[in-house]
């Protein structure tokens, strides 16, 4: 069997906050929320200020025992969502709000991103354990919409998950949640209707309407606070996978020809981040260019290409990016520069 290197180890942080979660949940609830904005911004300010913590280690064949780094996270996902549904259960609507937040925030911030990479694997059963993950937050369509709509559109007008130069995140967030919802259904449609298949064979209907199911049970039961914990949880995700998307190509283009082809995606079509504790809770997704230019690469052998680069990791644009002027100032000169 495969044996980890030093520098595959570090992947294996991506369970230190599911499980820092978990024992919250069982011990402390209350302290859940604190925690997780704790290490939110330890994270963002190790990416910035730590020496050396700006480089990733290079890319290396990826080690098969990876793969179930990823894997063994989904059941993870599964037990911090159902712990927090009993807790939430008996407690007051402080509670419901820090949980749905400390849960989204692994939900969304490393739950999301796995779904993402396991949905690029050419695994079946990977791709199953996408769609399970992406249920989860009640946004399913993301497996439909990011792999026939965001890669071929991406850095284009075309593309609702391509944020414009000068548009700011909270005027991108209704344009790209209403648009990838409508081009997901729209491009599933074209599936079926091409494969000659019904909307029962859709794993798109499926998924979707076990999402519809959970909610309708809640309600029709009186759990109040479970649902608000279950949308709570999905709603902060979805903020926080959107607002990586409106980071990943902010102002960035790819030029159109006079008959409408576009050109090819490249290196400077992405923004990318090689800083080392957000690449490893993150599955490497900051080397976000060389996924794009090679969307079946196993994370661990995705390269930091050298394209235009943020000004931080994921973590600290996420918080940047929610204050505009702040953003524009940042991101315009690098913009310019990129160009």
């Amino acid at each position: 069997m495969a044996r980890l290197r030093l520098s595959d180890a570090r992947f294996l942080l991506a369970w230190l906050l599911p499980f820092s979660l978990l024992l919250n949940l069982t011990r402390h609830p209350e302290q859940a929320a604190i925690g997780t904005l704790i290490t939110w911004a330890a994270v963002a300010a190790i990416d910035q200020w730590w020496p050396g913590a700006q480089r990733s280690p290079v890319a290396s064949a990826a080690n098969p025992l990876l793969s179930w780094v990823l894997r063994l996270f989904v059941p993870l996902q599964c037990l911090i969502l159902v712990g927090g549904l009993l807790v939430v259960r008996e407690g007051d609507w402080w509670r419901v709000l820090g949980l749905s937040f400390a849960v989204g925030f692994v939900t969304g911030a490393q739950g999301i991103t796995f779904a993402h990479e396991l949905g690029h694997s050419r695994n079946r059963i990977d791709r199953a354990l996408g769609w399970l993950l992406m249920a989860s937050v009640n946004y399913s369509h993301f497996m439909v919409e990011h792999y026939r709509g965001h890669h071929p559109r991406a850095a284009t007008f075309d593309d609702p998950a391509t944020a414009r130069r000068g548009e700011t995140l909270w005027g991108f967030l209704p344009r790209t949640l209403g648009g990838s919802f409508m081009s997901g259904w729209r491009l599933e449609a074209i599936r079926l209707r091409q494969f000659g298949k019904s909307w029962m064979a859709s794993p798109l209907a499926w998924a979707s309407g076990l999402n519809v199911l959970i909610v309708a049970v809640f309600a029709i039961a009186g759990e109040w606070k479970m649902l608000a914990f279950w949308l709570g949880q999905s709603a902060f995700a979805i903020w926080l996978l959107e607002t990586v998307n409106y980071i990943e190509h902010y102002g960035l283009q790819r030029s159109v020809d006079a008959d409408g082809k576009r050109e090819p995606f490249g290196v400077p079509h992405a923004w990318n981040a090689d800083h080392v504790v957000s690449n490893s809770l993150l599955a490497n997704l900051q080397r976000h260019s060389d996924h794009h230019t090679h969307a079946w690469k196993p994370f661990p052998e995705l390269e930091p290409l050298p394209g235009p680069q943020l000004p931080t990791g994921y973590a600290g644009c996420l918080l940047l990016a929610a204050v505009p002027p702040l953003w524009f100032r940042l991101m315009h000169p690098r913009l310019d520069a990129a160009r």
